[in-house]
């Protein structure tokens, strides 16, 4: 899979998952030991918010405070569906992968951005399903595209505390419980 086709089924797959959350499950835990439901989708919104200005070309200073806090207000789930959609459009857009992008590391490739929004839309999917009880949602041929590049970016992330040390699994263990492994999810979470 490509970036975009990668990208876009991996918000896909969030999406529907965020469609099965009822109504008293948004203070319900998750594989993100200090967030519950609600504070996990607020983390993605947030993401989704500043894709559009990023790829316009604004810096971080530019966009400044505006998505601390509580992003979600009363309509959690209809806010997601605003905030992704315009993400989606903002990386579908003609050269939009080809810019460079203020991120809080420096300026970088607005595809090592997709790359990144992709693998927290789908890991994170995964620590909503479990959250919620829903099915594992990571499709094996995202978890499959995505694994190569997360692999060489794990000891980075540890280092600036992106992610939990890698949990081993068994070699036996499918392409979406490595990808959650790797990232620090134990995947038979929470036993």
């Amino acid at each position: 899979m490509n970036l975009l086709d990668a990208h876009g089924e991996a918000l896909r797959e969030f999406d529907r998952t965020v469609h099965q959350i009822s109504g008293g499950q948004w203070d319900a835990p998750t594989p993100c030991s200090e967030w519950t439901v609600r504070d996990l989708l607020n983390h993605l919104v947030s993401e989704q918010l500043w894709v559009p200005h990023l790829l316009a070309g604004e810096t971080l200073a530019q966009v400044g405070d505006r998505y601390d806090g509580d992003v979600l207000g009363g309509d959690p789930v209809g806010i997601w569906e605003k905030s992704s959609i315009a993400a989606r459009q903002a990386w579908t857009e003609p050269g939009a992968t080809d810019r460079q992008v203020q991120l809080s590391f420096g300026d970088s490739e607005a595809t090592l951005y997709g790359w990144q929004m992709t693998i927290d839309l789908a890991v994170h999917a995964w620590d909503l399903a479990k959250g919620i009880g829903a099915a594992q949602p990571i499709s094996a041929e995202v978890a499959d595209t995505l694994l190569p590049i997360v692999t060489p970016q794990i000891d980075w992330w540890q280092g600036i505390d992106i992610v939990a040390a890698p949990v081993p699994v068994p070699e036996s263990a499918s392409a979406a419980d490595r990808l959650v492994a790797l990232c620090g999810r134990s995947p038979s979470w929470p036993a």
